[in-house]
């Protein structure tokens, strides 16, 4: 990278330098190393080599990591730099306005549906190099940041938005507040962090990476403010009662006049109530194509246990619900039928998508004991945590115990360490079993689960792999983030694993 940067010398514009090195910096973002923090180690590493160096191109180099970088590089950055500086090493015209920009504009491209907005932000070096930055954020992800890129033709970039606004009435093209903007993109963009801590899959663009350091070191550039960061029409919480108020008023509408089931219709209304509620910003009544593909193809099949009644009508109740809430939200008619469509063009693929336990082999009763609360994605954590759940041991009648009870739980344990009775330190290491066997039923943290997954994948025993993570989590303690990157951290069971 310090070969790379001599590039730097070459450049005739700050911006061309902050783009260079937000692309080197993005080399590692979102990625992980076993034993240590990326960013401290490569991206603070870098830092120390080129302090070391001490050439005009490593001087370039920390000139722009102090603005672009995390706080810790940039501190470091700023030090290195000015010990180079006074050192009389040569550098560029141009290094003195690293950074120094002041916003022109914001704007943002909403559709009517509420599933994406593409903010734009506008700067200049002292009315000059004028650029663009824009993020589009996606509500239907946790509102994260999904892609980012920088243009330097401002003026033909948002008379084109302006355009597509006035020629599609099912787009908003505005100008926003700066201290909105920050807002929301800050949001966006922690939430794009997060989902790539969990190591999720893929979600974002190719150039993302590229330039989050350049997006993360503009935002600063805009004015701080207390307003929402949430996308527009964000409601008030709803309460249980409220979302079982908003169930009757849909089941008493004349849109799910022609629901044949009504026991099965209610059951899918409050999925369909708490999916809005839960995962999309308190916000049941919107509706659109993007949103209802993403919750009978991608969510329900992960998420939520289903009868075969409950499967036979949730597309049916959907589509109802869309002909409920559609017209309150003022989404246009033209947008309520395409959403119709979406439904419908989803509705043979729900079929496949969505697996019912007992496709598997798994009796019901079973699967109920395991699920009581519907969770779906907890089915094989669960079933993990507690193998024997069936038979007779003695006088005990295992089909009878409640694996999410605790003292029904302690006795499954119990059993699962039959051949175990006579070490002395039972007691003690049955309460660790207990203590994962909890976090398993409840996926906290959700590391520990992957974890598991990627020990079981490399064929280790069951029994194996659970004293793995209770070594872990008694050598860590109450500490989350600790835990959750040293879960991270497993590749492998070392050749003697702790007992």
């Amino acid at each position: 990278m310090l070969l790379a940067a001599r590039e730097l010398l070459a450049v005739r514009t700050p911006l061309d330098a902050e783009l260079m090195v937000s692309d080197m910096l993005g080399a590692w973002w979102g990625r992980r190393l076993r034993g240590g923090d990326v960013e401290q180690i490569l991206g603070e590493g870098l830092v120390d080599y080129a302090a070391k160096a001490g050439t005009p191109a490593a001087l370039t180099l920390l000139v722009s990591v102090a603005y672009l970088g995390t706080a810790r590089q940039a501190a470091k950055a700023e030090g290195a730099a000015l010990a180079l500086m006074e050192s009389d090493v040569a550098r560029p015209q141009w290094a003195d306005r690293v950074g120094a920009v002041k916003p022109a504009g914001c704007y943002v491209s909403r559709d009517v549906y509420g599933d994406q907005d593409t903010v734009v932000c506008t700067f200049a070096y002292n009315g000059q190099d004028t650029h663009a930055l824009v993020l589009v954020v996606d509500y239907n992800m946790g509102g994260m940041a999904r892609d980012a890129w920088v243009s330097s033709q401002v003026d033909k970039l948002i008379e084109q938005a302006g355009q597509e606004a006035a020629g599609n009435p099912l787009l908003r093209f505005e100008e926003i507040e700066p201290q909105q903007a920050r807002a929301l993109l800050e949001f966006a963009m922690k939430a794009t962090d997060a989902a790539q801590g969990r190591k999720a899959p893929k979600l974002v663009s190719d150039s993302y990476s590229a330039y989050h350091a350049f997006a993360r070191a503009r935002l600063k550039a805009l004015p701080p403010g207390r307003m929402r960061p949430e996308p527009a029409h964000t409601e008030a919480p709803y309460s249980k009662d409220r979302r079982a108020m908003l169930a009757a008023e849909f089941l008493a509408s004349d849109a799910a006049e022609n629901l044949s089931d009504p026991s099965a219709a209610s059951r899918c209304t409050d999925h369909i109530i708490d999916y809005g509620c839960d995962q999309d910003f308190g916000r049941p009544m919107r509706v659109s194509p993007t949103k209802c593909e993403t919750f009978l193809l991608d969510w329900l099949p992960r998420k939520v246990l289903l009868s075969h009644a409950e499967q036979d009508a949730m597309p049916h109740v959907l589509s109802a619900w869309v002909r409920f809430a559609g017209p309150r939200i003022g989404l246009p008619d033209q947008g309520v039928r395409a959403t119709l469509d979406a439904v419908w063009e989803a509705t043979a693929r729900f079929t496949e998508a969505y697996r019912d336990p007992a496709t598997f082999g798994l009796d019901p009763s079973l699967v109920r004991r395991l699920l009581p609360d519907g969770d779906l994605s907890a089915l094989a954590r669960r079933a993990f945590a507690f193998p024997i759940l069936r038979g007779r041991r003695g006088s005990t009648d295992l089909d009878l115990l409640n694996p999410g009870d605790e003292a029904d739980r302690r006795i499954l344990l119990e059993i699962d360490h039959a051949d175990e009775l006579s070490r002395p330190d039972l007691e003690e290491h049955l309460a660790w079993h207990e203590e994962i066997a909890r976090r398993l039923w409840v996926g906290d943290p959700p590391q520990l689960w992957e974890a598991a997954e990627r020990l079981i994948d490399l064929g280790h025993d069951r029994h194996d792999v659970l004293h793995v993570l209770i070594e872990i989590a008694e050598r860590i303690g109450d500490h989350p983030d600790e835990l959750a990157a040293a879960l991270d951290d497993i590749a492998d069971i070392p050749d003697e694993p702790p007992l």
